[in-house]
């Protein structure tokens, strides 16, 4: 495969988890705060439907990098690998069981204290990968950046 193509797979892949991450969390927070607790049900499961779409963007992510830059571990690229090893351990371990859990509740209608402290966790867990991925995103740009000024 050309460079220039998976350099555009990986900036796409990139893009596309950052959106879905976006969409969870902004229909979340919508739903909690204005939804019947039938559509923050349907908000839930949708999520749900999503996720392995998620899942794949941050897989193409994770292997298109390691393809591009296989020797680069040092400065801003090390950086970048540490921030999507702590998102992939994030979602792994607390917003994929959460996001689980919570579409079960919700299509229960259990709107319980212990809900809203998952959800609570899960905007945190959210937020966080987020932001990770979007100081990832902003590193690759400034590194593609430079390297077009290097030319």
């Amino acid at each position: 495969m050309k460079t220039q193509t998976l350099k555009s797979i990986h900036k796409a892949a990139a893009i596309l988890a950052f959106l879905l991450i976006t969409s969870f969390l902004s229909s979340t927070i919508i739903a909690d705060v204005l939804a019947t607790p039938a559509q923050i049900a349907q908000v839930k499961h949708t999520i749900l439907l999503f996720i392995p779409g998620l899942i794949a963007a941050m897989m193409v992510t994770g292997k298109s990098a390691k393809i591009l830059y296989p020797g680069a571990m040092t400065g801003v690229f090390k950086i970048k690998q540490r921030r999507m090893k702590l998102a992939a351990i994030n979602g792994t371990l607390i917003l994929l069981p959460a996001a689980i859990v919570l579409a079960k509740w919700s299509a229960l209608d259990q709107f319980d204290e212990l809900y809203w402290a998952v959800q609570i966790l899960e905007i945190i867990a959210g937020t966080t990968n987020l932001t990770m991925i979007g100081l990832n995103i902003r590193d690759g740009i400034r590194l593609g950046h430079n390297a077009k000024k290097a030319l």
